[in-house]
């Protein structure tokens, strides 16, 4: 299935980079994939194409500040978490109500991708989330095993080189992309509440945004993903308190491996079996593994 490069246009001027993968025959939905924190795009592209040939248009898109949506530097730039939710989601929303005006929303959010949308004004047209290793890196919710590691690569290192170099070097570092020194910086010190940092009115607005998206969430996790743990999907879905949320924590072997972590379901190993097991939720909102159903 062959892609369509688009681009997308925020309400701030800021353009973004993407493709659309377009269903052939009559679609069920449209279903936008948001990335991981430091993932470009095209990590996500055969899942997508995957999607186009089971009956779905699909939206790929990098973040304002991430691969084709990167400027030509990010040293000083101060794009944010906040402004990928804001202003990035909320514009592709935006174009797909404009291209599929009849089609249903989905979304597929992997990590952070899968907190951003409550963050968007236009977030209450989402009808159906399915979200893998969703959550905001809060340290002390990482796997015990990793959490002093972690602890020092992500909430040390990674801001102290942004703020000496303005930015995050991430890829000469083989730490995922390079990131804008307000992603890096919102990761590294953002504490236990999304919205530390707010004045009291922005958050209770992003708050009331949060509650108003009424979508079935479907909220998935692997054993040996060091991120999300349930204290760390907990912690997410909290904020999405008028919507209905069924929290899954699979075992490696569920996916046909001994190792799965934050990033291995997205690998197309798995269009035989996760990928498929996910069109289930993605077509009825059935869960596909109840019995891994925690809370």
């Amino acid at each position: 299935m062959d892609a369509e490069e688009i681009e997308i246009s925020c309400a701030d001027g800021i353009r973004l980079g993407g493709h659309l993968w377009p269903c052939r025959e009559p679609a069920t939905a449209v279903v936008i994939i948001n990335a991981a924190t430091g993932v470009a795009a095209r990590f996500y592209h055969a899942y997508a194409r995957f999607l186009a040939a089971h009956g779905f248009h699909a939206i790929t898109y990098d973040y304002r500040g991430i691969g084709q949506s990167r400027p030509e530097t990010l040293k000083g730039v101060a794009f944010r978490w906040r402004d990928w939710g804001e202003r990035d989601f909320d514009a592709v929303l935006q174009f797909a109500a404009e291209h599929f005006p009849q089609s249903p929303v989905l979304v597929v959010g992997h990590s952070i991708g899968g907190f951003l949308p409550g963050y968007a004004a236009r977030a209450p047209r989402i009808r159906r989330m399915l979200t893998i290793g969703a959550q905001y890196a809060y340290w002390p919710d990482y796997r015990p095993a990793k959490r002093l590691r972690y602890l020092l690569k992500w909430h040390l290192v990674m801001p102290a080189l942004a703020m000496t170099l303005g930015y995050f070097p991430g890829r000469r570092l083989g730490w995922l992309e390079d990131l804008p020194k307000g992603v890096a910086l919102e990761w590294a010190f953002r504490g236990r509440r999304i919205e530390r940092g707010y004045t009291p009115h922005e958050a209770s607005d992003l708050r009331s945004r949060f509650s108003a998206v009424a979508a079935e969430i479907l909220a998935v996790s692997v054993t040996d993903d060091d991120f999300a743990t349930p204290s760390a999907m907990r912690r997410a879905a909290s904020y999405y308190d008028g919507a209905t949320v069924e929290k899954v924590m699979l075992k490696p072997e569920d996916a046909g491996g001994s190792e799965i972590g934050h990033f291995d379901l997205f690998r197309s190993r798995h269009e035989n079996g996760f990928w498929l097991d996910t069109l289930l939720w993605l077509r009825e909102g059935v869960n596909p593994w109840p019995h891994r159903r925690f809370d």
